[in-house]
Formats: structure tokens, sequence, C-alpha cells
């Protein structure tokens, strides 16, 4: 049996990762050995993503929400590899922090992500000047009107599990319970 054939019956004839059953193609998932169990089956629209992450659709991989879940180490391996590469969107770091892989599949999902260290943009620092990371927990340092939601976050607030953005002086945070972007030089880390 081919692997083509084999993904189409362990998946049912659907894309492992948004269910979509037209177009189906097999993608490897790197390093793959070349056997079923290192690849996914996938849609046309799936595959043009995954290949060319500068046309990506934020809202098409919402679907992940879904497949992370999936009993294949490859499914959960590619579903990783997707919402690390949107986390800045918010909400794929949720899903990424609700995610289990077991030690040799995150060992796996990780070997097929670039190193943050290869990226040449400057960090993002609090007031004081401290590097701040993904996950850190900041306080305000004055009260900020929060354009839209109708409410002003006051002096003092804590913002705990923050989201590093592309932009280095913003970061994203929760602020009576509404996910915001703040700007870095009006918060000191906690």
């Amino acid at each position: 049996m081919s692997i083509e054939q084999n993904l189409m019956e362990r998946s049912g004839s659907k894309c492992e990762l948004c269910g979509n059953e037209e177009n189906l193609s097999v993608h490897e998932v790197t390093p793959s050995d070349g056997t079923a169990d290192t690849a996914i089956l996938v849609c046309q629209t799936c595959k043009e993503q995954i290949e060319n992450p500068e046309t990506m659709d934020a809202n098409h991989w919402r679907c992940l929400n879904d497949s992370m879940w999936s009993p294949i180490a490859a499914v959960q391996v590619m579903a990783y590899r997707l919402l690390h590469r949107l986390r800045s969107e918010g909400w794929p770091q949720d899903l990424l922090d609700m995610m289990y892989l077991e030690d040799d599949t995150k060992a796996w999902a990780e070997s097929g992500i670039v190193s943050e260290e290869e990226d040449d943009t400057p960090p993002t620092k609090d007031s004081n000047g401290t590097l701040l990371q993904e996950g850190d927990d900041v306080t305000l340092i004055k009260d900020l009107d929060v354009k839209g939601a109708g409410f002003t976050a006051k002096r003092g607030t804590l913002v705990k599990n923050i989201h590093l953005t592309d932009n280095p002086l913003h970061i994203e945070g929760k602020v009576n319970g509404t996910q915001i972007v703040l700007v870095a030089a009006y918060l000191k880390k906690a």
C-alpha cells in the first residue's frame, strides 16, 4: 500500500489539519523517514500556506484547535509548528499553552522551527530597559486609556503571561479579561 493510500485510510479521506475533502495530497513532516508515520494528508489550501508562510491566513488555521488533539504524532507536530508560527496573533499562543506533546514528539516539532536567536529584530524592553520574554508578568506604570474597550487600565495593574509581538515596542496581554496591545515603555517587569 502506498503512503497516500495509508494516509487516505488513516484520515478518512480528509485533510488531517482542516478536514477539507478536496484536492488532497501528501505532505512530509521534516525530518521525514519516507513513511506514513512522518507524513500527513493535507488539502491544497493548507499545503500552499505551509509552503509559503507569507500567504498564511490566521483565520484558516483556527481548525488547529481540533487537529492539535490528533493521536497521530505527525499531525501534532505540524499543528505545533503552525501555532508557533502564528503565535503573535494571540489565540495560537493560548492553544500552544494547552497543547501536550510527548517528549520525543515535542523534540521533533521544535526541530523544524527556525531558532529565534537567528532573528535579527531588536529585543523588547520595559521602561527600565529590562529585557522582556514571552510569558513574563509586567506591571503598568501609568494609567492607560484602552480605546474601543471603554475602560482605563490603572497604574499598578499586573498583566500576566505576556506575548511578544513582531514590533519590539509593543507586547500583548490581558487586562480586565480583554486581550490588548500595550506599549512596552509603559510597563515594568514584575
